[in-house]
């Protein structure tokens, strides 16, 4: 089973992560019947019948496709992976702020795609709260680096407040 960073700690990872095919559709796919995450097409043109079936399923947003089109539908989905299709490619940081500050969302938000130990914590300042590395990565050195700053200058999703509105006086 493959391994996950979550909650600071080491876990087995019960969700796969569904991708289309290219002769695959949204409409036709088979949807599993264990959790797992789905592309946000197959979300958007199956809605009703996957929110019906019970199966605790997520969304994984890709680096282009931002959280506006799921802004109703937080509340029937416990978690919420965003995309890194390469490590240069750094808009999923955004979409995952936009989940966290704009829509209040309070799921899991989990890093999918070319996830990295070097990226570990700016992706937990954004919001992100589980971590699916590539399975080539050192996962304890990975969880070691979540804790490599221990302390930041700027606010964020996990910190609201800047530095020198929590310096006591």
């Amino acid at each position: 089973m493959p391994k996950l960073i979550k909650n600071a700690q080491i876990v087995d990872d019960p969700r796969s992560v569904v991708k289309l095919a290219e002769d695959e559709s949204a409409g036709t796919i088979a949807l599993p019947g264990t959790p797992a995450l789905l592309p946000l097409a197959v979300w958007l043109a199956r809605r009703d019948e996957i929110i019906k079936s019970g199966v605790p399923h997520g969304v994984w947003l890709d680096a282009n496709e931002g959280p506006e089109a799921i802004a109703g539908d937080l509340d029937h989905l416990a978690v919420i992976g965003v995309n890194f299709p390469k490590f240069t490619d750094g808009r999923s940081y955004s979409t995952a702020r936009l989940l966290r500050e704009r829509y209040r969302f309070k799921g899991e938000i989990r890093a999918v795609g070319d996830v990295l130990q070097d990226q570990l914590y700016f992706m937990k300042r954004c919001g992100i709260d589980a971590y699916a590395l590539r399975e080539d990565k050192d996962f304890a050195a990975a969880l070691a680096s979540l804790d490599d700053f221990s302390e930041s200058y700027q606010a964020a999703a996990d910190q609201p407040q800047p530095l020198f509105r929590r310096r006591s006086v």
